[in-house]
């Protein structure tokens, strides 16, 4: 693989609220970028700076060294690689995919192992950080695959990222962001009610939040999602259906290794809630309408 950003193409696949960004940065640092989505015009402005597209991943596949994926679902994952006009039988020798879509731990190993019998190593490498992290280059990487194929695209990692692991083997990222979302579940369950307290008991709720922000309840949940939340901002930086889909692995995983998790399954019964309730394409920080009335 070549030493500079221009010797090495990379082709992406998902433009979405944290896709564009991403692939942005990669094409600013001056890889040639190859891009493919469903819906075209959201890479009307990566077309417009000198990006090229490709209808449908098998032609994008042929032309890039490297291939980055960020749909939505494990079925769109495994149609996006295994499909017939998927990543791995089509791609070149040698390439390195990345999916840095939030999917299953076991269908990242199988990925993994169908790429390896073509010669073409697969990183699974789910991100943190939502839109603002995207949009900032500092997203929370965790990458499961290959050790020596991490170190070829480490630099590339370093273009949309700043914390960026190796966790293990095929499957090991995706298990580390189940652990992130797990976290972040209850989290933004009691960040909901600790500003719903705020608010019932006649406390100013963004005094209430400034002052605790700067204490050991502070983090993103709280100090950026819960400034959200208090002005009536639930706009997705990360969909509520794409979270409800992450618990769900995340408790299918947990249940297969016998781990009782009751906060992770009392927050997803929340998330479902909302989405029953015309949530789905909410922010997470839409969590806080329930409480809000």
């Amino acid at each position: 693989m070549g030493t500079s950003p221009q010797d090495v193409s990379v082709g992406f696949i998902g433009l979405g609220i944290m896709g564009e960004a991403m692939a942005g940065h990669l094409q600013a640092a001056g890889h040639p970028l190859h891009v493919s989505t469903r819906t075209k015009a959201k890479a009307d402005r990566l077309l417009a700076k000198g990006a090229n597209w490709h209808d449908g991943p098998g032609k994008l596949a042929a032309a890039s060294d490297v291939v980055i994926t960020m749909v939505g679902y494990p079925s769109d994952v495994e149609e996006v690689y295994l499909g017939k006009d998927g990543l791995v039988p089509h791609a070149k020798a040698g390439a390195v995919l990345i999916d840095m879509t939030t999917s299953s731990p076991n269908l990242a190993v199988r990925i993994a192992a169908e790429g390896a019998k073509r010669g073409v190593a697969v990183l699974d490498a789910p991100v943190s950080g939502g839109d603002v992290g995207a949009r900032e280059a500092r997203l929370s990487i965790m990458v499961g695959g290959d050790a020596a194929a991490f170190e070829r695209v480490r630099t590339i990692f370093g273009t949309m990222g700043k914390t960026i692991m190796h966790q293990g083997g095929p499957g090991a990222g995706q298990h580390t962001k189940m652990a992130n979302q797990i976290v972040i579940a209850s989290t933004i369950v009691g960040v909901c009610e600790g500003l719903a307290y705020a608010k019932k008991t006649g406390l100013d709720p963004a005094k209430v939040l400034e002052n605790i922000g700067g204490g050991a309840a502070g983090g993103f949940q709280l100090n950026v999602l819960g400034a959200r939340m208090l002005k009536g901002d639930f706009g997705p930086g990360f969909y509520v259906h794409h979270f409800i889909k992450d618990l769900g692995i995340a408790l299918d995983e947990a249940e297969r290794h016998q781990i009782p998790l009751p906060g992770l399954a009392q927050a997803k019964g929340l998330f479902e809630k909302l989405a029953a309730n015309g949530g789905r394409e909410l922010g997470t920080q839409g969590l806080f309408t329930l409480y809000a009335g």
